[in-house]
């Protein structure tokens, strides 16, 4: 399990990278907070507060996913070694889809949702959070989707919640530290471009190779290995 929270961390991460969330984020930052972006370093503890929530808003639909993904794995848990390829190989496509040897036009588009403006509340982000989860869903759906495919494997309910909320993690940590430190964010982000086929390209392979340790019920023995040969990671689950 530790193994596939590390991914689940990773996979929240690249998502974050990603070409169509990444260049969104102090849009998003500026208008979930009501702040310019010029104002925003000088009103850190709101922008703090709101990206949180923010964060728990996209959060709490992922979790749900994840949840309902983990559920209908433990109906046909009667057909666990069926489910268990069938999964890996959903990863193994996201992957493909990922390193663009195959293209699901589906996965590479997004859908924006434009909200009334309540800047005051601190309810307003959360709604936001959750849009986006919503609305982002089908650009992310190759790193979401092998992620949900991996919960679906999971013995319990609780394991899948595990999973999605470390992916969710993996998102929210970038995403509120961009928006507090956002002079710095906006001057790395410039020059960061040149890396988003790298960076999507190597979650890709991560994805593929997680994919094949699946499918071939082989995940268990490197997380067994990796654990026995670095034991201080079992502090971590």
């Amino acid at each position: 399990m530790v193994i596939k929270s590390l991914i689940a961390i990773g996979a929240g991460l690249i998502s974050f990278l990603s070409p169509c969330v990444l260049p969104i984020i102090p849009g998003y930052i500026s208008y979930i907070t009501g702040k310019k972006l010029d104002e925003i370093e000088k009103n850190r503890r709101v922008v703090l507060l709101k990206t949180i929530v923010f964060s728990l808003g996209f959060s709490v639909i992922f979790i749900s996913l994840g949840i309902a993904a983990s559920f209908i794995g433990n109906v046909l848990i009667f057909f666990g070694r069926e489910l268990r390829i069938a999964a890996g190989l959903i990863i193994i496509l996201f992957s493909l889809n990922l390193l663009g040897i195959i293209n699901f036009n589906f996965l590479n588009q997004d859908k924006r949702f434009e909200t009334g403006s309540y800047k005051d509340s601190y309810f307003f982000p959360f709604l936001i959070g959750a849009a986006f989860a919503f609305g982002w869903t089908p650009c992310i759906g190759p790193v979401l989707g092998s992620i949900l495919a991996l919960s679906a494997t999971e013995a319990t309910v609780i394991n899948g919640v595990i999973l999605l909320s470390m992916y969710s993690l993996g998102l929210a940590i970038p995403f509120v530290l961009s928006g507090y430190y956002m002079t710095v964010f906006l001057s790395s982000k410039k020059g960061f471009g040149k890396y988003y086929g790298r960076i999507t390209k190597t979650g890709g392979v991560i994805l593929l190779i997680t994919g094949f340790l699946i499918t071939t019920n082989q995940i268990q023995v490197i997380s067994y290995y990796i654990l026995t040969t670095f034991p201080f990671l079992t502090s971590f689950g």
